[in-house]
């Protein structure tokens, strides 16, 4: 939107205020001539009338009122955001990145934040993205990058780092029959119901979540959708459902109730990464990407490994 494109429409939504020439020129601080000019022209690049101008009166067509409701919010958005930047660079305050993420905040992430901040005056505002719902807020603008599950085949968006694999975990009730061994066979997941997230994701994204069928082609169940993981452990822990999680998560969420399982057989790991509008790239996601990529190379993280892995205990019930 260049600056021609603003002047019109702050002079639309000025005149559909005023509905005269004179008082809107006079708020704008311009000729009637201008403001005349200026609501033409944008309704040349519309493509129909937008205000019905007569010798005594003037009004917003009906299209035109259409138009004023669905463009004042954006532009009121966008004369915030500018406000916002003039105050910051008026106080010198840091340059700030949003940050979106699924489940936790690695250490190594952490660091990479501070020295963003620390080299480079970047600050970080970091909130937590629906379970469901991973490229949304990135797509719409509302943040600047998201810490989300892969994989990611949208089109506007890139990967600009992509996270060690963690090997899955099958998170099942502790009473649960299946629960006993310590492990479960791949194939055993068609015996359970297993939670899945709730959102606008992409069908491939949610099937690499909670797989619709086993190596062997038996169906598998999933019944119960969850917006949240402490949603999905609680059903978990009801004994009804099971849930595949990612280690880290899993090493994060330790309960009494809940059991976390190897799975044999079960070889696609879980993988994060961090995603960003193509079109929105910035120097400082760049940046986040290099130091993320830094981080992780000096304390590396071992692959899934093919053997099965150990369970990780649940952690024993509290005591008075």
């Amino acid at each position: 939107m260049n600056q021609i494109h603003v002047q019109e429409i702050e002079c639309l939504l000025a005149l559909a205020e005023e509905l005269h020439f004179g008082r809107t020129a006079a708020r704008l601080g311009c000729s009637q001539s201008r403001v005349s000019q200026l609501v033409s022209s944008l309704e040349r690049r519309v493509g129909v009338r937008l205000v019905e101008r007569t010798s005594r009166s003037v009004a917003l067509s009906r299209f035109g009122a259409q138009f004023v409701g669905e463009v004042r919010p954006a532009y009121e958005t966008l004369s915030t955001v500018l406000a916002q930047a003039r105050e910051r660079a008026g106080r010198g305050a840091l340059l700030q990145l949003r940050v979106g993420f699924h489940g936790s905040v690695y250490e190594e992430v952490a660091e990479a934040f501070r020295r963003l901040r620390q080299d480079h005056d970047v600050t970080s505002a970091m909130s937590e993205i629906p379970l469901g719902s991973p490229f949304s807020a990135v797509l719409d603008g509302r943040i600047d990058a998201a810490v989300a599950e892969l994989p990611v085949r949208e089109p506007e968006l890139t990967v600009g780092f992509r996270f060690p694999p963690q090997d899955r975990l099958l998170a099942l009730a502790s009473t649960h029959p299946l629960a006993a061994p310590g492990h479960v066979h791949v194939e055993q997941l068609a015996s359970l119901d297993l939670v899945h997230p709730v959102g606008d994701a992409p069908d491939y994204w949610m099937a690499a979540r909670v797989p619709r069928s086993t190596p062997g082609g038996a169906v598998i169940r999933s019944t119960a959708g969850i917006t949240t993981v402490q949603e999905g452990l609680a059903l978990v822990a009801a004994g009804g459902h099971g849930m595949l999680v990612c280690r880290p998560l899993a090493e994060r969420a330790l309960r009494s109730d809940v059991d976390y399982l190897a799975v044999r057989g079960l070889d696609e790991p879980s993988r994060l990464g961090l995603v960003w509008r193509t079109d929105r790239a910035t120097p400082q996601l760049a940046l986040l990407a290099r130091f993320l990529d830094e981080e992780f190379r000096r304390t590396p993280r071992p692959a899934p490994p093919r053997a099965p892995v150990p369970a990780i205990p649940a952690r024993p019930a509290y005591r008075a």
